[in-house]
Order: C-alpha cells, then sequence, then structure tokens
C-alpha cells in the first residue's frame, strides 16, 4: 500500500509547515482532520481543497460539502474522493482553504511515495512539525511550553540584560581607556 508524504505550508509564512503521512486509499477528509489537528485547529468552520497546478492555480474544488455558492464545476466531496485518485504527477499540490470568513489558505504539495507503511504508525499522521502554528482566532499568548521551546531553540533567557552584556562592555571600555593612557606616557 502506498503511503503519501504531503508538506502543508502556511500561505503567509512557509518557514511554518507541517509533514503529513497518509494511506492512498484514505480520503481528502482524512487529511482534512490531519492538518486541523496538527495546525492545532478546530474543525468548526468550512474547508475545501483546490488541485492545484505548479503556479498555484485553482482547479477542481474538493470540498467538505456541497457550499451555498455558485460553482464551475460541481464540487468532489472530501469524504467519498479517495487522496489517490487525485494524484496525477510526481509532486502534486492542491490548496487546502479552511474557514471561510477568516479564509486560512495552506499550500499541499505532494513530497514523497512510500511503498511500505511504518507498522509504528497509524495514518494520517504528523511526521514533522516545522514553526509554531499560527493562531487560529487571534494572537495566542506564548506562555506555554512554545515559549519555553522558542527559547531553548534560540537561547533566550527571560534576564539577558543582566546577564553581564553591560557590565563586559563596560570592562572593556574601562581597559582601553588605560591602555590609551600608557600610550600617551609611553610617547612623551
Amino acid at each position: 500500500m502506498a503511503i503519501l508524504r504531503f508538506r502543508i505550508y502556511w500561505e503567509d509564512d512557509d518557514s511554518v509547515y507541517r509533514d503529513i503521512a497518509i494511506r492512498h486509499t484514505q480520503t481528502f477528509t482524512d487529511l482534512h482532520n490531519c492538518i486541523l489537528k496538527s495546525f492545532e485547529f478546530d474543525s468548526k468552520h468550512k474547508a475545501t481543497f483546490y488541485r492545484s497546478n505548479d503556479n498555484w492555480q485553482r482547479g477542481r474544488e474538493i470540498s467538505l460539502e456541497k457550499y451555498d455558492k455558485e460553482y464551475k464545476a460541481e464540487p468532489l466531496i472530501m469524504d467519498s474522493t479517495i487522496i489517490g485518485s487525485e494524484i496525477t504527477k510526481p509532486n502534486q499540490k492542491f490548496i487546502y482553504e479552511y474557514d471561510f470568513n477568516k479564509y486560512w489558505h495552506f499550500m499541499v504539495e505532494l513530497i514523497a511515495v512510500d511503498k511500505e507503511e511504518n507498522v509504528k504508525l497509524t495514518y494520517p499522521c504528523c511526521l514533522r512539525t516545522e514553526g509554531i502554528a499560527p493562531s487560529q482566532y487571534g494572537t495566542k499568548g506564548l506562555v506555554d511550553s512554545r515559549l519555553a521551546e522558542m527559547e531553548e531553540k534560540y537561547d533566550l533567557k527571560p534576564d539577558a540584560m543582566s546577564d553581564g552584556f553591560g557590565e563586559e562592555g563596560d570592562e572593556v571600555e574601562a581597559d582601553g581607556e588605560e591602555e590609551t593612557q600608557g600610550d600617551d606616557t609611553d610617547g612623551l
């Protein structure tokens, strides 16, 4: 059974992405739910995928349900559309749109196809998380584990200013003044 690995980029910052592995026989609803979970979004809003080309232009729509809007072509429904049936090229792309009021956009790109399943994983699953997910409902307070993660990653400390940065610079200036005075004395 083929395992498809997709990289899902947040449209506003491509350094924020998630890698998701899913069986080719699973549906777009499975992918939709996994994307939401990996970006820490709830599942209360409308959503749709669009087939896309290399220029990220929208093609055929694969929707969570048929919405009350005008369609150029009838949308495919996520629940009954198998992911493998929509893969036509090795780097297949989709655009994923979530919450039609906030318009969250994610770029979905096929990055690998594995022939064998990993028996330790339950598909679909998030294999890699890069960057802090955007806040679904406004600004997120960074007072949880993500703040500690950022502090560790960038070696940030709350009391960085009192860690000797100012004192060390002051000592160098004092030493420099003494050397200059010594040089003046030698020149006389």
